[in-house]
């Protein structure tokens, strides 16, 4: 078994604990001392850098939202001058203002050391080239993968996103051993291959991949594996911590949330510690970020935390699957419906392909709900009677899941749109007057 910094990746949990508390005071000092933003929250809730001595009084201070961030903008949160800065992004900002984020050179080396922890830990050498197919620019995933592959000493085929077919070609002309995308992105490509005749298993050298970016389920992962013979690692990550940031390893059982980084809590809904396993909302503080830091950040995702010792022996905390947001919930006749609650669902069945769109409308004030969904190209059924038949046993398998109906279509391969990028699979037309 591989690590990039053994002795990190191994330590035992008391001394990566102990060391995180340590971590913790240091950074609150910090920030306490150079945010007004964090020295304000702090004092208006009697709280100062001298009481944080253990966990449960740094669990006192209040939490950042999202909305601090929209109502800072842009960079009224920074903690260093522009002159120290080696990198700003910008998130989408497809919910109000973008997220502005600066790195120092010191967040840049953490930022690439964190995911060469994990592209090493399933796998990844230096004899490896890698298909970059996340987008370059101000979306943080292309240049943060990007420069984690050069750390590792593996060589990066910097595609972005588009051009398909160009894609493909390169990957069936050139030893392209792994890919990096988007899961839905990838799905493109893997549909694209079958379109150009091309097998990945036989044709291409690719054996791993890495999807990020967007919610997606265990079951998609299965369909994935299967479609295209790529060992497929679910990656974690935002703008905010600092782009695609941790990894699964060769196990695939939970992305390694690296302790000496970051300090994930696991809240339920009065905001007490969930025990390990247990989903609740995730919460980081981000423990060596300079320009930037997070401290107590609701981000908005709900999960779990496994600190069980891996098989791959790796001791820091493994980050469950997300399974929901807090923030993209939608509340459809009085129940609380994620998509990822219907993604799952989409996944299990087999005659159904990946792509799918929900559309929400609320005609004489009846909360309605469209899902959309392809059919796999080997289940196509000129049977009317038939197709009628698989339409009503995903309606009731939706039902069983969300407890409310959802009326489903199934519609033919390659019908749906396609996004390069974060695939959107929600469209609320509901209007409230």
């Amino acid at each position: 078994m591989a690590f990039w910094n053994k002795d990190i990746e191994m330590m035992p949990r008391a001394e990566l604990e102990k060391l995180q508390l340590g971590l913790i005071k240091k950074q609150v000092r910090t920030m306490y001392d150079t945010s007004k933003f964090i020295h304000d929250r702090m004092k208006a809730a009697g709280i100062s850098p001298a009481d944080v001595t253990d966990l449960k009084t740094f669990r006192k201070i209040p939490f950042m939202k999202k909305t601090d961030f929209r109502e800072n903008y842009p960079d009224n949160l920074f903690l260093r001058p522009y002159s120290e800065f080696k990198r700003v992004h910008v998130s989408s900002g497809t919910t109000g203002s973008p997220t502005v984020v600066a790195y120092t050179e010191k967040d840049l080396n953490d930022w690439s050391e964190s995911l060469a922890r994990g592209m090493v830990s399933f796998g990844m050498t230096k004899g490896d080239l890698v298909q970059n197919s996340h987008g370059y620019g101000l979306f943080t995933g292309g240049l943060g993968v990007h420069q984690a592959v050069e750390k590792v000493g593996a060589a990066v085929l910097p595609t972005s996103t588009g051009n398909t077919e160009r894609q493909v070609r390169l990957m069936k002309d050139l030893p392209v051993t792994t890919l990096v995308g988007t899961p839905s992105y990838l799905f493109h490509i893997a549909d694209a291959c079958d379109k150009m005749g091309v097998d990945m298993r036989n044709d291409t050298k690719v054996r791993l991949a890495i999807a990020g970016g967007e919610p997606w389920s265990e079951s998609m992962r299965v369909k994935l594996q299967d479609k295209t013979g790529m060992r497929v690692h679910n990656c974690y990550g935002a703008s905010e911590l600092y782009g695609p940031s941790f990894l699964e390893c060769v196990e695939q059982v939970g992305a390694h949330v690296w302790a000496d980084m970051c300090y994930l809590e696991i809240l339920d809904e009065e905001g007490e510690p969930c025990a390990d396993g247990e989903r609740g909302e995730m919460v980081f503080t981000m423990l060596q970020k300079e320009a930037f830091p997070l401290m107590r950040y609701k981000i908005g995702d709900v999960s779990a935390i496994d600190w069980e010792e891996c098989e791959c022996g790796r001791t820091h905390p493994r980050l469950m699957r997300v399974s929901g947001r807090t923030d993209d919930m939608k509340v459809v006749r009085g129940i609380n419906v994620f998509p990822s609650q219907i993604e799952s669902v989409i996944g299990e069945i087999p005659f159904l392909s990946t792509f799918y769109h929900i559309t929400l409308e609320n005609a004489n004030y009846m909360d309605d709900m469209l899902v959309e969904v392809e059919l796999n190209e080997l289940a196509l059924a000129d049977d009317m009677v038939e197709l009628g038949k698989m339409t009503k046993y995903v309606e009731q398998r939706l039902k069983g899941v969300l407890n409310i109906k959802a009326d489903v279509k199934l519609v033919l391969p390659g019908s749906l749109k396609r996004f390069e990028g974060k695939a959107q699979h929600v469209t609320d037309n509901r209007v409230y007057e």
